[in-house]
C-alpha cells in the first residue's frame, strides 16, 4: 500500500464520524436583523439580531464564533447609576414562544481580532450554538453610525 491510499483509506475511516460528530440546526429558532456595528481601526465590533423561537420549550444560546474574528463573546450592556460597563454572560435564554434581541445597550455578542479587512457591506458568516446545535448566519456589515438594518 502506498503512503497515499493509507492516507485516503483513513480519511474515509474518520469522515462518517467527523459527519455524525456535526450538531445539527436548531428547529424552530430562527435569527433575523442580523448586523455588525463596523468600527475603525481593527477596534472590537458588536453584533445584534433577534432571536426567535417557536417551540414550546426555551432554549439557549450558548456562545458563537465565526471565521471573520478570533474571538466572539457573549455580552450584556448595563446602565447602573450613570454608569455604563459590559460584563460577559455564559448564555442567553430564548423564552418558549418568544424572542430575545441582541440590541445596543444590552445583550450583543462582542467581536474582536477580525481575521481580515471588513467594510460597511460586508457579509460575516457567524455560527451560533442553540439548543444543542448550530445555526448559520450571515451578519450584514454596517457603518458605525447605524441603528441597524431596514426592515
Amino acid at each position: 500500500m502506498t503512503p497515499h491510499s493509507v492516507l485516503a483509506a483513513a480519511l474515509l475511516a474518520i469522515a462518517p464520524a467527523a459527519l455524525a460528530a456535526s450538531p445539527a440546526a436548531p428547529t424552530g429558532v430562527t435569527v433575523t436583523h442580523a448586523w455588525i456595528r463596523w468600527l475603525p481601526a481593527g477596534l472590537p465590533a458588536a453584533g445584534y439580531a433577534t432571536l426567535s423561537n417557536s417551540n414550546a420549550v426555551p432554549v439557549t444560546l450558548s456562545g458563537a464564533s465565526s471565521t471573520a474574528y478570533r474571538s466572539v463573546t457573549l455580552m450584556r450592556s448595563r446602565l447602573a447609576e450613570d454608569d455604563s460597563s459590559m460584563v460577559k454572560v455564559p448564555d442567553i435564554s430564548v423564552p418558549a414562544h418568544g424572542s430575545v434581541k441582541l440590541a445596543p445597550g444590552g445583550y450583543h455578542l462582542m467581536l474582536a481580532g477580525a481575521t481580515r479587512p471588513l467594510r460597511p457591506g460586508d457579509s460575516v458568516p457567524m455560527r451560533l450554538n442553540i439548543a444543542g446545535g448550530t445555526l448559520q448566519v450571515d451578519f450584514s456589515v454596517l457603518p458605525a453610525n447605524s441603528t441597524g438594518p431596514a426592515d
